[in-house]
């Protein structure tokens, strides 16, 4: 006879598959049995570069890193690309041509799938990858094999600036209609943790927990409670069910969004934050869009020191590049970092199918509530007072590990070391050895809905 454990745990793997399959099946996006939506693609201009901003802008494919040679040991960074559906012109014939970054080949067989659809007949032909003879300007990502210089297989140059767009809808991090003879494409080094992983909050980043101490997301772990906003507006501490990417070491280009206030956040060009043009009150007249597309000007919403909510203006846009990378997820699929309110998710444009996709995962934590008891906390504005409620129980960190938790001032409240207080998170897989620093949720989510949503709905 099946034990009750077993089968609540069979009860959640079905909830959890119908819920999927609901998503490829009836919800947002065009289902089973339906054709993708089309929609109409605008050529670039001849010297129409996009994004526009220099090549080795941060907010584009980022700086040079240095010329690879046959004989250097980043050469292994190299892949061979033996696409049959790519024409390399290779007139060195030393193959150099097939050379490149894992994320440039990725991109470019894009491309040369995007070309066959949009050209019956037509392949994509590539006239330059990875240099080895000095024939570019200092500085080149060619040298790197991050760049490709790109034409159609009739070189039919009518078709340039199409294929120019196609290459920005490829995922190209920098796409120049260089020449009415060819297009040059470029990506961002594959160590960025921008290119291909979820967006992320800096290690700096300091959240606000019971007794209105702040915490460095370095320090953040799952079961903790962090200010939050609920659905019907109200300052709360939401739990912090998981991590959907975590990365210590790896550099990333993040977007640092400063307020009139003073408050200052630094997250990732994709992940989601809630802003609007003009100034409103309510928070519901707020909509979430990519970190990259709010801009001076614009307001978002900010936690004031009564336990309320209130918004504030951006005052300074920038760009800078910052090690380590947190994205926790909390139950109420939002969190306030700096003192901003931000979304828990990233790289899609529709914070709520978000969130709702992740609702398997909040129901199996939700299960844990039957079992096992935690206090979790809300705010009263008025007092600032604190309330309980029951949510599972969490171990505590390994011996030796303490908080670094600050408070509104700035000034630490207590100190000690949160190093490898991560290594305690696991994941399902590895690679190379080390943990998966993507959730592998996240990770199916992205798969599937990368097969049912339009892709304008992703941060290109």
């Amino acid at each position: 006879m099946r034990s009750p454990r077993a089968a609540r745990l069979g009860l959640l793997a079905a909830c959890a598959c119908t819920w999927l399959l609901a998503a490829q099946g009836c919800g947002p996006g065009p289902g089973y049995g339906a054709r993708p939506r089309t929609r109409r693609l605008t050529p670039l201009a001849l010297r129409q570069h996009v994004p526009g901003v220099s090549e080795t802008n941060l907010g584009a494919s980022g700086r040079a890193e240095g010329k690879i040679t046959r004989h250097s040991e980043r050469f292994n960074e190299l892949v061979c690309n033996y696409n049959p559906d790519i024409d390399f012109k290779d007139e060195e014939k030393t193959k150099a041509d097939r050379l490149m970054t894992k994320r440039c080949k990725d991109c470019l067989n894009k491309l040369a799938i995007a070309v066959m659809n949009q050209w019956p007949g037509v392949r994509l032909r590539v006239t330059e990858a990875w240099d080895e003879d000095d024939n570019h300007p200092s500085g080149s990502l060619h040298y790197e094999g991050r760049a490709v210089d790109i034409t159609t297989s009739d070189r039919d140059i009518k078709k340039y600036g199409l294929l120019a767009q196609l290459a920005v809808e490829a995922g190209f991090d920098w796409v120049h209609y260089e020449s009415k003879y060819h297009v040059h494409c470029s990506v961002k080094a594959d160590h960025s943790v921008a290119v291909e992983k979820g967006g992320c909050f800096s290690a700096s980043g300091l959240v606000t927990v019971a007794g209105g101490l702040q915490k460095p997301m370095t320090c953040l772990q799952p079961g903790d409670t962090v200010l939050a906003l609920s659905v019907s507006g109200e300052v709360v501490f939401s739990r912090v069910l998981l991590f959907l990417h975590l990365d210590t070491d790896s550099r990333s280009t993040f977007m640092i969004l400063s307020t009139e206030d003073g408050q200052e956040i630094a997250l990732t060009p994709n992940h989601l934050i809630f802003m609007s043009q003009k100034h409103k009150v309510h928070h519901h007249e707020y909509s979430a869009c990519f970190a990259s597309q709010v801009k001076r000007g614009d307001y978002v919403l900010v936690s004031g020191r009564d336990g309320g909510l209130r918004p504030s203006r951006i005052v300074s846009v920038s760009l800078e590049e910052r090690t380590g990378v947190y994205a926790p997820l909390t139950e109420h699929g939002n969190l306030f970092v700096d003192g901003v309110l931000a979304s828990s998710y990233a790289s899609i444009n529709d914070h709520r199918l978000a969130h709702w996709a992740f609702g398997p995962l909040r129901f199996f934590f939700g299960l844990t509530q039957l079992f096992v008891g935690q206090t979790t906390l809300t705010v009263d504005r008025q007092s600032g007072a604190v309330s309980p409620a029951v949510y599972p129980t969490y171990s505590s960190p390994s011996k030796g590990h303490m908080d670094v938790v600050h408070n509104s001032s700035g000034v630490v409240h207590s100190t000690g070391s949160c190093l490898n207080r991560h290594s305690h998170l696991q994941y399902s897989d590895s690679v190379d050895g080390t943990n998966v620093r993507v959730h592998w949720y996240a990770r199916l989510l992205r798969t599937i809905g990368q097969m049912v949503l339009h892709p304008q709905m992703f941060y290109a």
